[in-house]
C-alpha cells in the first residue's frame, strides 16, 4: 500500500471488519499497523461503537496505541436523532485529544449524519476535522461538501470508491478506498492525477474500476474485496463468519476480472 503511493492506512474499518472484531483485537490490529507503518503515513483508526461510552473507550485506547486519526462510525442498530448524534460525537471530540473523522454509512448502520449535523460539528469542535461518506448519495455528499466549505481545515471525503473524481472536481479532498486493497496504485492515481490538472487521466483511473466494482452484486463487498486480494497472491484469509462465502460463479467472475485487471496494469 505504502510503496503504490497510498497518503494513509485504515485499520478496522469496514473493510477491515472492524464490525466484526472484539475490543481486545481491534487493539492487537491498530498495534500491528501502527508498527508496520512506522511514521511514514498517517494510521486512521475505526473507532466508533453502538454507545457513546464504547466508542470513547475505544478512541482513546487507539490514540494511546498511536493512531494518527479517529474514524468513528455512527451507532447503529438503534435508531438515532439527529441531536442525539450531535450529543454523541460531541461527547467523544471533548474526551479524546485526537483529530476525529465522522463516518456515514447509513445502509450498513441505520443512522444518518445530516450536512447540517455535520456543519455543527465542524464548527463547534476543533478536532472535528472531516467526514467520510459512505452513502452512495452524490447529493449528501455534495452537500457536506457545501456546507463546511467555508471551516478551514475541514476534510470531505468519499467512501464510496466510483465518488471519489466527483468529490474532488466539486471540492472534496479525496477517499477512502475499500477497492485500494485491491489496486492502490490505480486509486492514488485518481487523486494524483486530479491535483496535477490531468483530469482525463483521472478519469481513465476512475473509469478503470468499474468492472471490478460490478462484482459486488454478487455479495458481501468486504467478503469480495477479500478474495479478490487472496487470488492476487496475498494470504490474508476470509472474512470472520458468517460473511465468508462466495459463490462458484463470483470467483470465477472474479478470476477473470483480475486478470483482466492485469492486463491493463490495474494491479
Amino acid at each position: 500500500m505504502i510503496s503504490a503511493g497510498v497518503h494513509g492506512i485504515f485499520a478496522c474499518g469496514t473493510n477491515g471488519e472492524g464490525y466484526a472484531l472484539s475490543a481486545e483485537e481491534k487493539a492487537s490490529v491498530i498495534n500491528t499497523v501502527v508498527k508496520a507503518v512506522d511514521g511514514r503515513v498517517p494510521v486512521y483508526a475505526g473507532t466508533g461503537g453502538v454507545t457513546t461510552k464504547e466508542t470513547i473507550s475505544q478512541s482513546i485506547h487507539a490514540k494511546e496505541l498511536g493512531a494518527d486519526i479517529l474514524s468513528v462510525i455512527t451507532p447503529y442498530f438503534a435508531k438515532a436523532s439527529q441531536s442525539e448524534l450531535y450529543n454523541h460525537y460531541a461527547e467523544l471530540a471533548a474526551s479524546v485529544e485526537a483529530p476525529i473523522v465522522l463516518y456515514n454509512i447509513p445502509a450498513r448502520t441505520g443512522n444518518s449524519l445530516t450536512p447540517e449535523t455535520v456543519r455543527q460539528l465542524a464548527l463547534n469542535f476543533r478536532n472535528i476535522v472531516g467526514v467520510k461518506d459512505s452513502s452512495g448519495n452524490f447529493d449528501n455528499l455534495k452537500q457536506y461538501i457545501e456546507q463546511t466549505s467555508d471551516i478551514d481545515g475541514f476534510s470531505v471525503l468519499s467512501g464510496n470508491d466510483s465518488l471519489i473524481l466527483p468529490a474532488l472536481v466539486f471540492g472534496g479532498q479525496g477517499g477512502i478506498a475499500g477497492c485500494a486493497n485491491v489496486f492502490p496504485h490505480t486509486l492514488v492515481d485518481i487523486y494524483e492525477s486530479f491535483v496535477s490538472g490531468d483530469f482525463k487521466k483521472a478519469k481513465e483511473a476512475q473509469d478503470s474500476i468499474r468492472p471490478f466494482r460490478n462484482c459486488f452484486a454478487f455479495g458481501n463487498p468486504n467478503t469480495v474485496v477479500k478474495a479478490a486480494v487472496e487470488i492476487l497472491g496475498y494470504e490474508v484469509g476470509k472474512c470472520r463468519k458468517p460473511f465468508d462465502e462466495l459463490s462458484d460463479e463470483c470467483r470465477k467472475t472474479l478470476v477473470i476480472t483480475l486478470k483482466q485487471c492485469r492486463e491493463l496494469g490495474l494491479c
